[in-house]
């Protein structure tokens, strides 16, 4: 790789991690291309997207970016990087199952709105329920007291007559 392609993905890494809502490294080491492949398939199906360079041009990258500084001690090894476009929860979710799936996986840390994710973090994130399921949740906390009074005063009307 020349020094031209090299600056080609280095700014291509900056834009990346500029768009995007959030950012997780993983260590892939170990997993082979069929393997690679399929977890890039599920992560494109919830809006997330994997790339893979040298953990130095990674670094170069981010360190324009102050809401990715937080992971710069992590950029070491055989190191990749998931973009998030949509929502993290989702994307955290399709990493920790991957990695359940596969032993050689291993998440290393994220960075969401600024804050850097340890590992146990992102998995308890994975665990959340999906965003339409919470606030069919909120939803249905918010109107339980309302049923409940309209329950109450129509058991008082039935009373009564």
């Amino acid at each position: 790789m020349n020094r031209e392609e090299k600056a080609l993905l280095v700014a291509s890494l900056k834009n990346d991690f500029a768009q995007s809502k959030a950012a997780f490294l993983i260590n892939y080491q170990g997993l082979t291309v069929e393997q690679v492949k399929n977890l890039r398939k599920g992560l494109r199906s919830k809006g997330g997207r994997m790339k893979i360079a040298k953990a130095r041009l990674i670094k170069m990258a981010a360190q324009d970016i102050p809401a990715i500084n937080v992971m710069l001690p992590y950029f070491r090894e055989q190191i990749g990087v998931v973009f998030v476009q949509d929502e993290a929860q989702s994307v955290a979710k399709v990493l920790n199952d991957f990695a359940k799936e596969h032993e050689k996986l291993s998440i290393v840390a994220g960075s969401l709105e600024s804050k850097l994710l340890d590992k146990a973090t992102i998995v308890r994130i994975a665990s959340l329920p999906s965003r339409e399921v919470l606030l069919a949740q909120l939803c249905g906390t918010l109107k339980a007291p309302i049923a409940k009074l309209a329950f109450v005063l129509k058991m008082v009307q039935t009373k009564s007559v």
